[in-house]
């Protein structure tokens, strides 16, 4: 599944839900080529009952199918006044981490390796529906695109659909990876509600 350069990410759409469950599908073929589960502990979900979501830790596992190890996770941690997520590669390594800025408008992250350099950087539009995955140089490596999906749906659910799209001639299975969770990490960070 790393070895794409384009993502479709579809979040399932329920009224009440405590954990956040992903299809990940490949938009030239429509195949489906991953799922992405959200799975906090049992403690931390049923607090999710009391608590904004996006103000608890959580782990998110992805993976190839329902019977696959996880590729790669990202854990997202309390936040204090920024919200940390890190990557961790299918081996329990992790390779990187994401923080997001203070004050943006349409939100964004820094991207760091483990060493804490600083690798890339994410930038949202005024919107903040679409983001821009960026070099140190200001060179794109990809883009994280929203897609309208219907005045129902928009309005009644926190379902959303993002298109990850990275530039084939920075493509890896690491760099992959890390678009692919910051994809992931702008939908757990922003863009919940509740």
């Amino acid at each position: 599944m790393l070895d794409r350069n384009l993502y479709l990410i579809k979040e399932h759409a329920r009224i009440l839900k405590l954990v956040d469950r992903y299809d990940i599908f490949d938009p030239k073929t429509g195949e489906q080529i991953g799922i992405v589960k959200d799975e906090p502990s049992s403690f931390l979900k049923y607090l999710r009952l009391f608590m904004k979501k996006r103000n608890l830790p959580t782990t998110v596992n992805v993976y190839e199918d329902e019977n696959s190890a996880p590729l790669f996770s990202i854990r997202k941690h309390m936040p204090i006044i920024r919200s940390k997520v890190q990557v961790i590669d299918g081996n329990g390594m992790p390779i990187g981490y994401f923080k997001s800025k203070i004050l943006t408008i349409g939100g964004g992250f820094n991207v760091f390796d483990m060493q804490d350099n600083k690798i890339a950087d994410i930038k949202g539009d005024w919107k903040g529906w679409n983001f821009k995955f960026l070099d140190p140089s200001g060179a794109e490596i990809g883009t994280v695109t929203k897609k309208w999906a219907g005045i129902g749906k928009e309005m009644f659910t926190t379902a959303d659909t993002y298109m990850i799209s990275i530039d084939e001639t920075k493509s890896d299975h690491k760099t992959n990876m890390m678009l692919l969770a910051a994809g992931l990490a702008i939908d757990i960070v922003f863009k919940e509600r509740r």
